[in-house]
């Protein structure tokens, strides 16, 4: 089980005492200019106190003014003083002198040897009496050990715990142990999370030093152990996985936020469904399964990077990138605050990274089942080469190119189409292919009609061979004219929440006019039809309207395009357009 678990019920119980104890803050008022409780100072002085108003433990519903409390911190009550109430939070209470009211620890321990006090109560602690108590001892998921004074009226009850009691002790009460073990196994281990809150927690980091925190050591030593396995076991699953993460980092992190945003979204429309309620268990342990192997990639993936990214051999092993990059975040999670960031960054990183590669190879599948698409040369081969084949080449199934120019003669070879080279061709090249055409079929009055057709057809074959424009480098452009239309909006009179729609009208305008918009241009991106036709004012307010679709659904229109084969957003493919990279884009004039 997750370590987060634990922490979370703890986290969350502790919250729920508190709020039983403390109430919201006030003015410092309660017999108006008396306080109604100390919140700890640096040397317990009640003058340096600061003060709110706490709704106290057992049968009081008022305040006094003699509470102490403290938060983070031990709560002292020395032999000789008084107080009414003791309680400390994230820390230990003890109470040596007269507390007339109660002492109450949440996450610590609670002592209490005085006299005067009514109920003795530790919350993920142990308590500890060894004098008159007027009303209860109470410790949930901790010990409660009575001394030879002690002499209780009330009960004495250990949730989850035991009770250990010196024979001279008196209990007019009952004596309870509720809820100890479960199935053979006790409840009393979970005490270690007080000092874990103290040491660990406190610091906002998952590991810490001090005593009672061995169990968090073998507990990350555990986790780290299962995900070396992972690594001996599926090495290949990890080497693919960390080139994921490696070559597309961008999309691993998309995909890790998409998925903290789907996955509650997909329970509750399992659990509405009621059929679908035994799918939850299942998605839920597949999250699971998914976030442990995630981090032993991120973990082989930091190794890696300590081992200059060498993969041959033994000591380019992912077993031991994964030992490696477990040592470094083992060290890190002992830093303040930095602890806790790097524990959540590598589980939600890991996780985006496994998911995404699962889908490239699904759209990897997909790819080879449809085959090559035409015009674009499949991923990781080389394109045709430019001009006619060799000489005496032969073609599949017929005779070589040199014997079929021979038989056709000239006039086969004016009337042919060009070559599929030729479509690669950029403009300028195009315009002197056409002038030749033009000048050899000039004599038999085909020009204009087949040669000139062929510069008609360089967009969409232009269109098909240019590199199409990711999904961050077009979030960068349109977030600069968001920016630039923004700017101009906002000088306007009455002109609140004309953005969206001053930006759509600048995109259809500019498309048509230029083929880009500014942040296009700076980016060198160009939006052409599929068809290759010239962009027309139809298709730029179609694209322009759509734009507001993919907007609508927590802008998944535009995320689209990560996932996309084709690059294509909602709009694109509403318009028929693709965004490419240009080798020069369009200027402004």
């Amino acid at each position: 089980m997750s370590r987060r678990v634990p922490r979370v019920l703890a986290a969350l119980y502790a919250l729920g005492c508190l709020a039983c104890f403390v109430g919201p803050v006030a003015a410092p008022a309660y017999a108006e200019d008396a306080p109604h409780v100390a919140l700890a100072s640096a040397d317990n002085d009640p003058g340096d106190f600061i003060f709110i108003r706490p709704r106290p433990f057992g049968r009081y519903r008022g305040g006094h003014p003699d509470d102490r409390v403290n938060v983070g911190r031990d709560t002292d009550l020395p032999a000789g003083e008084h107080a009414h109430s003791v309680v400390s939070v994230f820390g230990s209470a003890s109470s040596e002198g007269e507390a007339t009211g109660d002492v109450v620890s949440i996450f610590g321990n609670t002592r209490v040897t005085g006299t005067g006090t009514r109920d003795a109560v530790a919350v993920l602690g142990n308590t500890y009496v060894d004098a008159h108590i007027d009303g209860n001892v109470v410790a949930v998921l901790g010990t409660v050990e009575l001394g030879p004074h002690a002499d209780i009226d009330g009960d004495v009850t250990a949730v989850g715990g035991t009770v250990q009691r010196d024979p001279g002790s008196v209990v007019h009460g009952g004596v309870q142990e509720v809820g100890g073990t479960v199935a053979g196994v006790g409840f009393s281990g979970l005490q270690g999370l007080a000092p874990w809150v103290r040491h660990a927690l406190l610091y906002l980091r998952p590991l810490g030093w001090g005593p009672g925190l061995a169990w968090a050591w073998y507990v990350a030593l555990a986790f780290l152990a299962l995900y070396v396995l992972l690594a001996l076991l599926v090495p290949a699953g990890i080497d693919e996985c960390e080139r994921t993460l490696l070559q597309r980092p961008g999309g691993s992190v998309l995909t890790a936020v998409l998925t903290v945003l789907a996955v509650p979204v997909a329970f509750f429309v399992l659990l509405v469904s009621v059929i679908g309620i035994p799918a939850i268990f299942v998605l839920a342990l597949a999250l699971l399964c998914a976030s442990l192997f995630g981090k032993a990639v991120v973990l082989a993936w930091l190794g890696r990077r300590c081992l200059g990214g060498q993969r041959a051999g033994a000591a380019g092993h992912a077993a031991l990138a994964v030992l490696i990059g477990g040592a470094i975040v083992l060290a890190l999670y002992l830093v303040p605050v930095l602890g806790f960031v790097i524990y959540k960054l590598l589980g939600l990183l890991g996780l985006g990274t496994v998911i995404y590669t699962l889908i490239l190879k699904v759209q990897q599948r997909r790819s080879i089942a449809r085959g090559p698409t035409p015009g674009i040369p499949p991923s990781g081969t080389a394109p045709p080469p430019a001009g006619p084949p060799p000489a005496g080449t032969a073609t599949a199934g017929g005779p070589s190119a040199a014997s079929v120019a021979d038989a056709s003669g000239s006039a086969s070879a004016a009337s042919s189409p060009p070559p599929p080279a030729a479509a690669g061709m950029t403009a300028a090249s195009g315009a002197t292919a056409s002038g030749m055409a033009g000048s050899s079929t000039a004599g038999s009055g085909a020009t204009g009609s087949s040669t000139t057709g062929a510069p008609r057809e360089a967009p969409a074959s232009l269109a098909a061979t240019l590199p199409r424009a990711g999904f961050w480098i077009r979030i960068a452009a349109l977030l600069l004219d968001a920016i630039l239309i923004g700017v101009v909006v906002h000088e306007l009179p009455d002109s609140r929440n004309l953005e969206l729609l001053a930006l759509a009208i600048y995109g259809a305008v500019m498309w048509k006019l230029r083929g880009s918009t500014i942040g296009g241009i700076v980016f060198d991106l160009q939006v052409m039809r599929l068809d290759g036709r010239e962009l027309d004012w139809t298709t730029a307010i179609v694209r322009a309207l759509g734009c507001f679709l993919s907007l609508m659904i927590i802008g998944l229109g535009f995320i689209w395009i990560a996932f996309d084969d084709g690059k294509q957003a909602w709009h694109d493919k509403f318009a028929g357009t693709v965004v490419v990279r240009a080798v020069k884009a369009p200027s402004l004039v």
